[in-house]
């Protein structure tokens, strides 16, 4: 009638898509850093060991509140909003990141 579905959701589903998300960005950040690495040491400069352990540091940034946020949605209650704190420095991250990595590559 009118649409409506009377299914009842999972509320499982969505926590779990989250989770893998964030893994799937934490991965694709640890890909990027590894190859600015290897574009870093390629040859071999000071700038270029800097800007690497700049990539280093902002994928550790990442990992720590990826790894934070993958926890609170594994366990049995519903995790609480991500704050916006944790979000700003996510996004910082991740844009930091692509932007050392397109300064190693030019």
């Amino acid at each position: 009638m009118g649409g409506m579905s009377t299914a009842v959701r999972d509320p499982g589903l969505q926590p779990e898509r989250t989770r893998l998300a964030w893994r799937r960005t934490t991965l694709s950040a640890a890909v990027a850093t590894v190859l600015a690495a290897r574009a870093a040491l390629h040859g071999v400069s000071v700038a270029g060991a800097v800007v690497c352990a700049v990539c280093c540091a902002l994928w550790l940034g990442f990992l720590r509140i990826s790894h934070r946020r993958i926890r609170a949605l594994s366990g049995a209650t519903p995790p609480p909003a991500l704050s916006p704190r944790h979000a700003t420095t996510a996004v910082l991250c991740v844009v930091a990141l692509a932007v050392c990595a397109a300064v190693l590559v030019v």
